[in-house]
C-alpha cells in the first residue's frame, strides 16, 4: 500500500498529510457516507507557491497551478521536501470537471527510476495503475465510492483548494466527502465544515475545517476561496502561500 511513498520523506513532512489521510482510510475503509447533492464553488484559475514548515522551520515548497483545459480543469503541483542532505519530490496532475469532480490523476515520486501511478475515474468508480519503475508488470486495482470523491494525495496541498471549491458554501454546515489517496491506494472519508470569517496576522480569511475522529486540519481561504494557509495543529505544521 505504501509503495509510492519515499521512505526518506517519512522522517519529515510527509507525516502531515500521510498520517491524516491514512487515519481517514483506516477509520472509514468501508464507505457509509451517503451521496450528497452539492452546489460546488466555481472553479477558477490559480497559480502560486506554498512554503511548508514544521515547528516554524521550512522543510519544503510546492509550486502549483489550476487552469482551464477546454471544458475541464487541470491542477498541477510539484512538492520538494528536504530531510538533511536528501530531497524528495512528488508531482501530481489532476484533471477535473467543472464541478470539481476528478476525471484522471497522474502522480510520480522520486528521482531516476520514478514510481508512477495513473488513476481514471468514471462516475462512482476508479481504477489505479501503479508502475514501481522496477520493470515489472504494473499493478492495477479498482475502487468504488458512494459519495462525491476528492483526491487528496500526500504532500500536494493545492488539492485542498479543490476541496474548498467542492464544498457547498451556500448550504454550509458539516459535509461529508469521500477522499482517495493515490500514493496510499486507499479510500476514506472526511467531514468539512465552514466557520465564521477570521482575521489572522491582520488578514481576513474564510475558514474551512476538516475533521476525522483523530485529527483536525484547518484551511484559511481568501474571498475567492483560494488556499492561503493550511494548519495541522497536532503536527505543528503549516503550509503558507508565498
Amino acid at each position: 500500500m505504501n509503495a509510492l511513498i519515499n521512505q526518506n520523506s517519512r522522517k519529515s513532512i510527509i507525516w502531515i498529510a500521510a498520517s491524516f489521510l491514512t487515519i481517514c482510510a483506516i477509520a472509514s475503509i468501508s464507505f457509509t457516507a451517503r451521496a450528497q447533492k452539492r452546489e460546488a464553488s466555481a472553479m477558477s484559475d490559480d497559480k502560486g507557491k506554498f512554503v511548508i514548515t514544521v515547528n516554524g522551520v521550512p522543510v519544503g515548497t510546492e509550486d502549483f497551478s489550476i487552469a482551464r483545459a477546454g471544458n475541464d480543469w487541470i491542477a498541477r503541483g510539484t512538492t520538494e521536501l528536504h530531510s538533511g542532505q536528501e530531497t524528495s519530490r512528488v508531482t501530481g496532475e489532476l484533471r477535473l470537471n467543472g464541478s470539481a469532480q476528478p476525471l484522471q490523476y497522474m502522480c510520480s515520486t522520486g528521482t531516476g527510476k520514478k514510481a508512477t501511478s495513473t488513476t481514471t475515474f468514471a462516475g462512482s468508480t476508479a481504477q489505479i495503475t501503479l508502475d514501481l519503475g522496477d520493470g515489472k508488470k504494473p499493478i492495477r486495482q479498482d475502487f468504488t465510492f458512494t459519495a462525491p470523491v476528492i483526491v487528496l494525495d500526500n504532500n500536494l496541498y493545492h488539492q485542498y483548494e479543490i476541496l474548498a471549491r467542492a464544498y457547498n458554501w451556500k448550504a454550509g454546515g458539516a459535509q461529508t466527502f469521500a477522499v482517495f489517496i493515490p500514493q496510499e491506494q486507499a479510500p476514506g472519508t472526511i467531514t468539512a465544515e465552514a466557520g465564521a470569517p477570521v482575521t489572522v496576522d491582520g488578514a481576513k480569511y474564510e475558514e474551512l475545517t476538516m475533521r476525522t475522529p483523530d485529527l483536525e486540519v484547518t484551511l484559511y481561504l481568501d474571498a475567492a476561496h483560494r488556499l492561503m494557509r493550511l494548519v495541522v495543529p497536532a503536527s505543528k505544521a503549516e503550509i503558507r502561500r508565498q
